[in-house]
């Protein structure tokens, strides 16, 4: 019997052993969980987060908060388990993170250009929302190419065939909607007078060009710059936007609520979807916020990963966003997820 005894302790020792290993082995997994929320209207590091010189701005009683997702990139089994088990956390696939070819820091690198891109964007859809118009302007004439006598440098291009181009972007995208070949009526302004050059687009790099090279301009009177490190990815832009219009005018866009959201932004100021919302959901709740801004493709997730008392409002651009604050200030029931 006490040979038997040695032999089934040493069994369980060695089981346990083994398990204790297996545990602390890493798998090809990471765990999400919600990440630091931060007040676009605040500071962050002693710096105000939007930051305005050159014109008065406005305070508000609540807050606009932007959500971030946590990434636990090296997972052992032990804390995969924890995660599977965690109603505030989600265990995915590593190659979902981290695609295959890419180093950990080329994908922060690449993170940290959409942040910066995000920025970018919400200064231009807010700075549009406020009054301040985008110039597309002709950079340069491609030597030899369709525009060449026609369109100069300074021109300020307004429309293709009475279409307008309120940004950059939909150029590209007004031209490339009609085959090479096509002769295009491009409107343009030269020295503040409106004029029209009849342009046919050429193919170039497998697609219809009008041979100019453009830069995008929003002439203001006043400088304007967002100061926030340490986050990654596009997901702010919509927060960051409304963080701006709420500085540059004399209303309180919270209604001293501290309101969250997400979600990506583009020049025009529509809103994209993003990832990790049910994270961002719980660390809104955590922030104290009382309202969540969904953007309107991300709906469906974010009614299957409710928090309890945090109305989901459902948004599918700048414009919706205002007025739904407008309408949560004035007692209302904006448009629900």
């Amino acid at each position: 019997m006490r040979r038997r005894g040695v032999t089934v302790l040493l069994g369980a020792l060695l089981t346990a052993l083994l398990s204790i290993g297996v545990l602390g082995a890493p798998i090809p997994y990471v765990v999400l969980g919600p990440g630091p929320t931060v007040n676009t209207l605040g500071t962050e590091n002693g710096k105000e987060v939007i930051q305005v010189s050159g014109r008065a701005t406005s305070t508000s009683a609540g807050q606009l908060r932007l959500t971030t997702v946590g990434v636990q990139p090296s997972v052992k089994l032990r804390s995969a388990i924890a995660g599977w088990f965690s109603d505030d956390e989600a265990v995915v696939p590593r190659e979902l993170i981290y695609p295959p070819g890419e180093s950990q820091e080329q994908v922060e690198k690449r993170n940290a250009e959409d942040f910066a891109a995000s920025q970018t964007s919400a200064e231009t859809a807010a700075l549009r929302e406020l009054g301040f118009p985008v110039q597309v302007v002709v950079k340069s004439v491609t030597a030899g190419g369709p525009s060449v006598g026609l369109l100069k440098p300074g021109d300020v291009l307004t429309s293709v065939d009475g279409q307008p181009v309120p940004v950059a972007a939909r150029l590209t995208e007004l031209i490339r909607a009609k085959p090479s070949g096509t002769a295009l009526t491009i409107g343009y302004t030269r020295a503040g007078t409106p004029a029209t050059a009849r342009v046919t687009s050429r193919e170039q790099d497998g697609h219809p060009r009008i041979g100019v090279e453009i830069e995008q301009r929003q002439p203001h009177p006043f400088n304007l710059s967002i100061d926030l490190e340490d986050i990654g990815g596009p997901s702010a832009g919509l927060m960051f936007a409304l963080g701006i219009v709420d500085k540059l005018t004399p209303d309180d866009l919270t209604g001293g609520m501290v309101i969250a959201g997400t979600g990506t932004i583009d020049d025009e100021g529509k809103v994209g979807p993003i990832g990790g919302i049910a994270q961002k959901l719980v660390g809104a709740k955590h922030a104290g916020a009382k309202v969540f801004l969904v953007p309107a493709d991300n709906c469906a997730e974010a009614v299957r990963n409710p928090q309890p008392d945090l109305p989901l409002i459902r948004i599918g651009s700048l414009d919706e966003a205002l007025k739904a604050l407008e309408t949560l200030r004035a007692g209302g029931q904006p448009t629900r997820c």
